[in-house]
């Protein structure tokens, strides 16, 4: 029968000593970071024939981990001031939270949803960069059509018809970081993650405007950083021709991660006989195929996907996104069960290998925007929703 094994045998190993949230620059990436040796030397190889645990068991594990965020809210000073000034990681944690009451229709999960809307008044937030707002929208959203409270909804139609450089109705290239005015606007892979919240609120209001603002969103970033070569994604423009002093391109975990989650969300909602649909699986399967040449013996990617040996820790937050990819391709019947299961399966088997007792998801990169260095300690909430999210999906896979 399928174990789950306890981080203890994380906690026990050696040479994981830097400090929390420590930062290597691109530069320094080519001298490995003694806190990576230990866990290089001695990671216990995931078993690729591990079967899914039982439903129960996926259950359990999923109200531990949200309970132990609940009991931790993780929250800077001008968020605990305004939690509308960027609420992108704890939106991040609640899209795992809805994942978790659609599939397993515990009622606990909703309601926890439901009090979090009603404390942002269903507001899209006062982000500085114009997607990061969606993440706001596709979480209300996903409560709409639990509740079908059309007032959820309606600051997001709103605003995305008010005429404002952040928004689709004031720019044409509202989806890009212009917060830097000494350069220009650049398109961030990051920011697809949102993409679903358009999908959504075509299918909630029958609108199909919403598919076209979709479209030429995701056609336009993903022509600027899809590497086709490699079949991943840059984080932004400024890392194409960047490489490691090993002399590899530069794939942020988390940066693929939120791409490789987001187009399985949008496909949940795009109608089924959009055209588009072809060219989104063209680009998941292939990202698919791609990653699991990428992941770890224990299960787990490393920071950047192409050069693991500077970085060699484990990483959760873009793990749990490719987990949840990789279980909802399945599942859906556009990856192959007996080519994606055994790696759905050990990337499931470290996730949980990766939790401390008490329900902290570990090793997850602190907020960032490239590779850089992770410890045992690192966590945030958007790395507990990437957990749930991945939980979710394979708690559909499950006996």
């Amino acid at each position: 029968m399928w174990k789950i094994w306890f981080p203890c045998v994380l906690i026990i190993w050696p040479g994981l000593a830097a400090a929390p949230g420590a930062r290597v620059s691109r530069v320094a990436m080519g001298h490995p970071a003694a806190i990576g040796k230990g866990y290089a030397a001695q990671a216990v190889e995931a078993n690729a024939s591990e079967t899914i645990p039982g439903k129960s068991e996926i259950l359990g594990i999923l109200r531990k981990v949200n309970s132990y965020q609940l009991a931790h809210p993780v929250l800077d000073a001008s968020e605990a001031q305004d939690p509308l000034l960027h609420p992108w990681p704890r939106v991040t944690w609640y899209t795992g939270v809805m994942a978790a009451w659609e599939v397993t229709q515990d009622p606990s999960f909703l309601e926890q949803s439901l009090a979090y809307g009603r404390e942002l008044q269903w507001q899209v937030g006062k982000e500085l960069i114009g997607p990061n707002r969606l993440f706001p929208i596709e979480l209300w959203t996903e409560i709409y059509f639990a509740k079908r409270d059309r007032a959820m909804i309606e600051p997001s139609i709103k605003w995305l018809a008010t005429p404002d450089p952040l928004s689709p109705a004031g720019s044409r290239q509202w989806y890009t970081d212009a917060r830097d005015t000494r350069k220009p606007p650049v398109p961030y892979a990051d920011s697809l993650y949102g993409a679903p919240a358009l999908a959504m609120l075509a299918k909630a209001t029958g609108d199909k405007k919403y598919i076209g603002i979709l479209n030429a969103f995701f056609d336009d970033v993903t022509a600027a950083l899809f590497d086709e070569e490699s079949g991943l994604y840059y984080r932004d423009t400024s890392f194409i021709g960047q490489k490691t002093p090993n002399g590899k391109k530069i794939f942020w975990s988390r940066g693929n991660g939120w791409v490789f989650a987001g187009i399985p969300r949008i496909l949940d909602y795009l109608p089924q006989h959009d055209p588009s649909r072809e060219r989104y699986l063209r680009i998941f399967r292939r990202m698919a195929a791609e990653l699991v040449k990428r992941q770890g013996a224990d299960g787990l990617w490393r920071v950047n996907l192409d050069d693991p040996d500077p970085l060699p820790n484990p990483e959760t937050s873009g793990t749990g996104f490719f987990c949840f990819g990789l279980a909802w391709g399945i599942n859906h019947g556009v990856l192959s069960r007996q080519e994606y299961l055994p790696a759905a399966g050990k990337a499931w088997a470290g996730l949980t290998r990766s939790l401390s007792p008490e329900g902290k998801v570990m090793w997850g990169q602190l907020v960032d925007f490239e590779p850089n260095a992770v410890t045992r300690d690192n966590t945030h909430e958007y790395v507990t929703g990437a957990f749930m999210l991945a939980g979710s999906e394979i708690y559909k896979l499950a006996r």
